[in-house]
């Protein structure tokens, strides 16, 4: 890894505090675990704040406990929205997510220190707005892209605030515990800017340094409760069973099967299973599982989810369960704004960046954003697509150059060039 010392001062200062930003909840094997409106979180929260008032931003929380770090250079302007979530997933890595909003945080303070430079005849269009969105996770609180999609106005307020987690605290409860929820409304948009880890390892092979994201997967994300009945492990004749655990495996098992079904243009998963009452020598009655389906082909994503409907028929009459169909949320394939791809582009020649145009597989705050307003999303390569894990890396070089690129873009969103 090259040192900071091979870096400019303004680039060493990012890659220190994105060091000292990772000490909040590190893990022992180099990860870290800040789950949404938890302590952690709530520490690297407060400290961003420090991070941005310092630098002349005013900082506030809005009702669904985004956070904002605002520079109005230009009163009654709206701003251009960038940042990205700094919650984690358990022992998870540091980048994922954080890396964004930090980069959002120091390329923003470029663009102040720059705009003061250049006087009265250099100010920006518009205003510039650095948030940590809430709870894109969804590890604690379901569903993720939580905090985005009430600003987006595709979740309700109070929905989100009344969810709990599995401990059954609310998100109303854990956000004032950490002193996170505000009354703010949140700004006005008129463009937003995301740059993340690409958590795949398709650049890295390619020797690209910035991926220009141009669409989205779909996705369907489903909640399922297999029910069946207790019994004893050990003296319950096996076919007078109803293992809700057999079922669920059986439907972990189909997933697995539908995505080698349709390789390479269908992922599955299942990532979570609470098992019911979880004793050894019961037969569980009830399990609750999180499966999901996500392609960039629609009419796959249609016939993967059909024949998975017609698997789990087939599984309640093999296991003697039945199983209870909840839609937790999904997504279509929607592409980011043309023109925000072709100004990425431009910029990234202008800095003599390798780049690609490339399709995220996983859901961003942005994949809400570019719902409302013009969106550009940027990836930089993870080193050997490890994401969710704490061996999560992205060099510093590859971080450095993604905030340059992300700093000339977010100059260019204040500047207006997509109204011209």
């Amino acid at each position: 890894m090259t040192t900071q010392t091979a870096f400019s001062t303004r680039d060493a200062a990012f890659v220190r505090d994105f060091h000292i930003m990772s000490e909040f909840g590190a893990t022992e094997k180099g990860g870290v675990e800040r789950q949404a409106a938890s302590v952690p979180d709530g520490q690297q929260r407060q400290w961003l704040k420090g991070l941005l008032e310092a630098r002349g931003f005013t900082v506030r929380f809005d009702r669904a406990g985004n956070q904002w770090g605002l520079y109005e250079a230009v009163p009654g302007a709206p701003f251009v929205v960038v940042g990205s979530h700094m919650d984690s997933q358990p022992t998870a890595g540091r980048y994922d997510g954080a890396y964004g909003v930090l980069a959002a945080a120091h390329a923003a303070f470029r663009l102040v220190q720059q705009w003061a430079a250049a006087g009265p005849g250099g100010q920006p269009r518009f205003n510039i707005a650095v948030v940590n969105w809430f709870n894109e996770e969804g590890s604690r609180f379901k569903p993720s892209m939580m905090g985005s999609s009430v600003y987006t106005g595709k979740l309700e307020l109070d929905t989100a605030l009344a969810t709990t987690d599995a401990a059954g605290v609310s998100v109303r409860e854990a956000l004032d515990a950490i002193d996170c929820r505000g009354n703010y409304d949140g700004p006005e948009a008129a463009y937003c800017a995301e740059i993340h880890i690409e958590q795949g390892r398709s650049m890295e092979r390619e020797g690209v340094t910035i991926g220009l994201v141009n669409s989205n997967w779909a996705a369907n994300k489903y909640e399922f409760v297999v029910h069946g009945e207790q019994a004893h492990t050990g003296s319950t004749v096996i076919a007078d069973r109803k293992d809700a655990l057999l079922g669920a495996s059986m439907m972990v098992v189909a997933a697995r099967e539908l995505a080698d079904t349709f390789p390479g243009v269908l992922h599955t998963s299942v990532g979570q299973l609470n098992v019911y009452p979880n004793s050894p020598v019961v037969v569980p009655s009830r399990v609750s599982l999180l499966l999901d389906l996500r392609s960039a082909d629609e009419s796959v994503l249609a016939e993967a989810d059909t024949l998975l409907h017609e698997r789990i028929a087939g599984i309640e009459r093999l296991a003697n369960v039945t199983v209870e169909r909840n839609h937790a949320h999904s997504w279509p394939v929607t592409p980011y704004q043309p023109e925000g791809v072709e100004l990425a582009a431009k910029v990234a020649a202008d800095l003599g960046l390798a780049n690609k145009q490339v399709m995220t597989l996983a859901g961003h705050d942005s994949t809400n954003m570019k719902d409302l307003v013009p969106t550009v999303m940027l990836f930089v390569p993870s080193v050997d697509g490890i994401s969710h894990n704490e061996h999560e890396y992205t060099t510093d070089e590859d971080i450095v150059a993604g905030l340059t690129m992300l700093t000339e873009v977010v100059n260019r969103l204040c500047n207006g060039v997509l109204e011209d």
